[in-house]
């Protein structure tokens, strides 16, 4: 059985100072909020402003929502994305209508499934566009820059079980209509994880 989602108790984190003491620290603890659907979760976002909206990528659901900290789930995906398997999920900080989905999931096994590149929202997840990287097929991280939700970074596996050259590291500056190489070392290595400096997003 695949493991679903657990959260603190956020709506009462969200209301702590940025600096709490050992006693509430060790006094929150953890819930099972699912959904009891989709299997592994790959990916999870909290909207930037609205403290109990979370957005949940899954191994084989797709691409889920809670607005109230895991009370309720609302799948947006069925139908839109074409692949169930999620690997990424990021959400934009100055406009969080927008977010992309690396689509295949990034734990590499037996029976892994693998995906169809990069789906992106502009309201919220009632709409989705495949925007590439179609042949990327397992997608480890997705990274919108802090201050500009057209520029992306895509940490892409590439093909489970053979070389391909859509793999390595991708960067798109006009939201997904086109995406440069940045990273690339040959047909058989692939970019399994990504970070940014948030406050420097140029370091990566």
């Amino acid at each position: 059985m695949g493991l679903a989602l657990a959260l603190t108790t956020y709506t009462v984190a969200a209301q702590l100072p940025a600096t709490i003491g050992d006693d509430v620290a060790q006094a929150l603890t953890w819930r099972f909020v699912g959904p009891m659907r989709g299997g592994r979760v790959n990916g999870v976002v909290g909207h930037p402003t609205k403290p109990t909206v979370f957005y949940a990528g899954y191994t084989g659901g797709g691409v889920w929502m809670t607005p109230d900290a895991g009370g309720s789930w609302v799948n947006l995906s069925d139908g839109q994305i074409m692949k169930g398997s999620v690997g990424a999920i990021d959400i934009s900080q100055t406009d969080p209508s927008i977010l992309y989905v690396g689509t295949g999931e990034h734990a590499l096994r037996g029976d892994v499934s693998h995906g169809d590149g990069v789906y992106k929202t502009t309201d919220g997840g009632q709409t989705w566009s495949n925007v590439g990287l179609r042949d990327s097929r397992q997608i480890a991280r997705v990274i919108i820059h802090p201050e500009d939700p057209d520029t992306v970074y895509v940490a892409a596996i590439g093909h489970f079980a053979g070389p391909n050259r859509e793999r390595g590291v991708f960067r798109t500056r006009d939201g997904g209509e086109t995406w440069e190489h940045i990273l690339f070392q040959d047909e058989n290595a692939g970019a399994i994880d990504l970070e940014m400096d948030r406050k420097r997003p140029k370091i990566l």
